[in-house]
């Protein structure tokens, strides 16, 4: 198959300027000077997936009205929590979000919205004002900064040719020729990073079998830390991107939490830390830190409900299970990947890794305690991004608002693997997360005011949320799956393009 060809556009480069000072003036520079005459509004709706509006420009006064004034859409359509009858709601392009779109014949310049009410004011339950709320209660309460960033994990789907068959289950940072897709990933990753993605690295994963003809490869695109509203915006442009240039390839592209039994599932694993006046606070003299514990202890109180947020279908609790690498009980710990909140490498060995293979190099000077991050495993793909940043940031602000956080963080933290048979004791004493969406959403009500205290969560949209997740009546679904292949194939397929 012949490479596919995406148009390589750089408007940072081009308009000279940091994203976050980008103005109207410079958007309209941009395309007067490139020949833009389309342009796309771009949100995330209920359900996590990039909305677009489409506009041609027919003249200098109308994209001027488009910029400035922004359009009129039925927010009924893109939310479940908001009544026909009240549905009209503005959007309002955001300029640092601007992007080329890589995939369109004819030049378009894609903006990113922000959604207001009929008076003007910003929507207070629209996906991206809930993350901002949530964040501004985190630096009230604490005087620090919350960040994130995601792991998005995906399979790509293709026929199979049979050359260099990949061995099953074993894919994890597999080179060609045994990884069939790594261009591909690397053009996805182009692609973002031009949209504004700050990615650190994409790899293959584990997830790696074939079956009816056709070969499963599962890869995954990490990203840096970055201010929670930027991390969601990178995260929600990411998948569009990457299944745009699946189907450009003729690639299937899926972001499911869990496509078939005994292989691994896909998750969307997201990394925090706290910080303040630019250092990060999650460790202390080497080791983590009480800042940290304390949100972990946060984390730990609403984890349960937490999946109402990031686990948003059927097929997420299929993953959601023992010894597949995906949290099943409460707990967390050093570099284990059987917890729910992982604390990952965090360079704070005082070694000179760097000098013992490379003679003669001086260690780094940078301060190398900036990458310690904590890592939430129960997320998937299926997840409102925004919603999902939203709960973790209301989840870590909560423990520094609790008494003795650092001792119940302690309480809940294991250093073995929880799965094995000598730790069975161990296991019974944990608490464990919802084994369906009805489980979460009857979570969700019980601990909802923890995400509604401070006005970051409006009450129209945990019950929105908490109506959704029931109407899947999947309480003894998950039972039934694992005696039926045929419901079971049947329902991954429902849930295949999720997110």
């Amino acid at each position: 198959m012949e490479p596919v060809k995406i148009n390589i556009v750089d408007i940072v480069a081009a308009i000279g300027k940091k994203r976050s000072a980008f103005t109207k003036a410079d958007i309209v520079k941009f395309m007067e000077k490139h020949g833009v005459r389309h342009v796309n509004f771009m949100y995330a709706g209920g359900d996590g997936r990039l909305k677009t509006l489409n506009f041609v420009v027919h003249s200098k006064a109308y994209l001027d009205e488009i910029l400035s004034c922004g359009e009129r859409v039925d927010g009924s359509s893109l939310f479940s929590y908001i009544e026909a009858s009240s549905s009209d709601l503005y959007v309002m392009p955001r300029y640092s979000t601007a992007f080329m779109d890589p995939f369109a014949e004819l030049p378009t310049l894609c903006l990113l919205c922000s959604f207001f009410n009929k008076d003007g004011e910003r929507l207070e339950s629209s996906p991206e004002y809930t993350l901002e709320k949530a964040v501004s209660a985190f630096k009230k309460e604490t005087g620090m900064d919350f960040e994130a960033m995601g792991e998005l994990e995906y399979y790509v789907i293709a026929p199979d040719t049979g050359a260099f068959p990949a061995v099953d289950q074993r894919g994890y940072h597999e080179s060609a020729p045994f990884a069939k897709f790594g261009e591909f990933r690397q053009k996805c990753m182009l692609a973002i990073a031009l949209a504004g993605g700050l990615i650190k690295y994409g790899h293959s994963e584990v997830g790696n079998f074939t079956e009816n003809g056709l070969v499963y490869e599962q890869n995954e695109i990490e990203f840096l830390p970055a201010s929670p509203v930027d991390a969601a915006n990178q995260l929600t442009i990411a998948k569009w991107m990457i299944r745009n240039l699946g189907a450009r390839y003729g690639f299937d592209i899926t972001f499911a939490p869990k496509i078939t039994v005994g292989k691994a599932g896909s998750g969307l694993h997201i990394h925090m830390r706290i910080m303040k006046n630019g250092v990060n606070q999650m460790l202390k003299n080497g080791r983590i830190s009480d800042t940290a514990k304390r949100a972990i202890a946060g984390m730990m109180e609403l984890a349960p409900s937490i999946t109402a947020f990031g686990n948003r279908n059927p097929t997420s609790y299929l993953r959601l299970v023992p010894h597949q690498e995906a949290p099943t009980n409460v707990c967390w710990g050093d570099r284990n990947r059987s917890v729910l909140v992982r604390v990952p490498l965090g360079w704070s060995s005082k070694a000179d890794m760097l000098g013992a293979v490379n003679p003669g190099e001086k260690a780094s000077a940078g301060e190398l305690r900036q990458k310690q991050t904590v890592e939430m495993r129960s997320p998937d793909a299926s997840a409102n991004v925004y919603l999902l940043m939203a709960s973790l940031a209301v989840a870590c602000r909560r423990g520094f608002e609790m008494k003795d956080a650092v001792a119940k963080a302690d309480a809940t933290y294991v250093n073995v693997n929880i799965h094995k048979k000598e730790n069975a004791a161990l296991l019974k004493t944990l608490a464990t997360l919802p084994d369906s969406c009805w489980a979460s959403a009857c979570v969700l009500e019980k601990q909802r005011s923890a995400y509604e205290e401070k006005g970051v969560f409006s009450k129209a949209m945990i019950d929105g949320i908490a109506a959704e997740l029931k109407a899947f009546d999947d309480r003894t679904l998950r039972a039934k799956l694992m005696k039926d292949k045929a419901l079971l194939a049947k329902t991954v397929r429902t849930y295949f393009h999720c997110g």
